[in-house]
């Protein structure tokens, strides 16, 4: 039992360090590209972490496998972090990573599954990707397919109708094997999700349409490691939801809950000063 608890430590302290690498890395591809949105990557970069590097079933060297699990980003602006997994992954050159946003690149401003290794459906206009989430796990179900389905959502996301009727369906069809992150920082483009549109409890809501529903915090790797362990196995006819309590812009002092660094590169100091902030670590 003490060595499990020992390499389960180690693998902890493993998943922090590479979210921090790859929290660098979207910084750098924002700060290059003078184009992005560095505060909602920040603020998924450990739920992208913990399920690239220790929860999904995927193989970089196949990355059209049809039984790999799937991954959507609904909230599709914030493909930077994910681009940063990807390539750590080896799913593509790393020399990309100087490419984001560029004409023809094949990281583009919202992922592209036609260009881009690793990206399972483009997103973009909110609400859609986890609509495609539910039929990916329910055409999987179907199949008889022991693949799952993650999706993560942004909480401003969650204005979309699109995203309950979504939902309703995932509940109709009983898809087990659907996992949705929502991404839980209080803000979006232009402010705060409770002045714009206020999204009450969330983890209630997705309880009242019939999801199995959990409360993290964001930011702790011990707490969504934790859960993931909790639900993997769990077939009983519920879709998961998982509303992570989030930070935007977290690890960077100046970002952190500023709806502006949405979608604002930063200028040689700041860009200067958040490296440095990231190399330190952050406190959960």
């Amino acid at each position: 039992m003490r060595e499990r608890l020992d390499m389960d430590r180690k693998e902890i302290e493993k998943l922090k360090e590479q979210a921090k690498q790859l929290r660098k890395i979207a910084l750098t591809m924002i700060y290059k590209a003078q184009s992005g949105h560095p505060g909602g990557s920040m603020s998924a970069a450990d739920i992208i972490t913990a399920l690239y590097f220790s929860e999904m079933n995927i193989d970089a060297d196949n990355p059209k496998w049809e039984d790999r699990d799937r991954f959507v980003l609904s909230k599709g602006h914030v493909c930077p972090i994910l681009y940063s997994a990807l390539g750590e992954k080896g799913f593509f050159d790393k020399k990309y990573y100087d490419e984001l946003r560029k004409e023809g690149s094949i990281l583009q401003g919202h992922p592209s599954m036609n260009k881009c290794p690793g990206i399972d459906i483009s997103t973009g206009s909110l609400g859609q990707g986890f609509g495609c989430a539910v039929g990916m796990a329910l055409g999987a179900k179907r199949d008889q397919k022991k693949l799952r389905v993650f999706a993560l959502i942004g909480d401003g996301e969650c204005d979309e109708g699109l995203i309950w009727e979504s939902a309703e369906v995932a509940v109709k069809y009983e898809l087990d094997n659907l996992v949705a992150f929502i991404d839980n920082n209080r803000l979006q483009n232009d402010g705060t999700c409770e002045d714009i549109m206020p999204t009450q409890d969330i983890k209630k809501k997705f309880e009242a349409f019939g999801f199995e529903a959990y409360r993290i915090n964001g930011h702790s790797m011990e707490e969504i490691t934790a859960v993931l362990d909790l639900i993997r196995n769990r077939k009983n006819g519920k879709p998961k939801a998982i509303v992570c309590d989030t930070v935007k812009g977290k690890g960077i002092s100046f970002m952190e809950n500023v709806a502006k660094w949405h979608g604002q590169a930063p200028n040689d100091e700041e860009y200067k000063i958040a490296m440095e902030e990231l190399e330190r670590g952050i406190a959960e």
